[in-house]
């Protein structure tokens, strides 16, 4: 897990100040793993233990999905070392998780759901939701950084690339906002 952390911060992935997370939270570290993913080579490096820890287990998928936009290249690179299909979910105009651009699910399809950064699993089950309504059937979970906070469970097996914790806030009760600290909004959700 050290290498996954030195990878990150050398990628400048993993952030540290005050940000709003896409879940509407305050967070003191941020994960824009956007900027690790950038090297083929660095994305493959972190996402092989992740694909050895789904062989060993002899998880049986079908394909891998990510939640656009952060699980795009973590579902391909993932698909790419399983040998398996790649695809994605998006938010359509109502912002609800969907399946389109010809991608197809069949029923009973067993999918491995996979993300950058989980830290509410929200898109995570949006896109489960998306999924199980087209008759798939979601077998598992694989991210880059699992940032979950305590209580925040997962109905599938997760396969992390690294555990990396950090704090988490609702507004109201936020210690940086109660410190002055400015708040930054890197994310790629529309919510301030």
């Amino acid at each position: 897990m050290e290498k996954i952390i030195t990878l990150l911060r050398e990628s400048g992935a993993m952030l540290e100040g005050h940000f709003l997370l896409s879940s509407g939270r305050h967070s003191d570290r941020y994960f824009q793993c956007a900027k690790l993913l950038q090297y083929p080579d660095r994305a493959a490096a972190v996402l092989a233990r992740v694909a050895e820890r789904i062989k060993e287990d002899a998880l049986s998928i079908d394909a891998v999905v990510g939640p656009a936009i952060g699980g795009i290249i973590v579902a391909y690179e993932l698909g790419r070392q399983l040998g398996i299909p790649a695809f994605f979910t998006e938010r359509d105009d109502a912002g609800i998780m969907v399946v389109r651009r010809g991608f197809t699910v069949q029923k009973g399809d067993r999918i491995l759901i996979a993300e950058d950064v989980i830290t509410t699993t929200t898109s995570a089950l949006e896109t489960a939701d998306a999924l199980q309504a087209l008759g798939a059937r979601v077998v598992g979970l694989a991210c880059l950084v699992d940032r979950r906070g305590p209580g925040v469970s997962l109905p599938w097996p997760l396969y992390e690339a690294a555990r990396i914790p950090a704090a988490s806030w609702d507004r109201e009760s936020c210690e940086l906002c109660k410190q002055g600290l400015p708040l930054v909004k890197p994310g790629s959700r529309k919510r301030i």
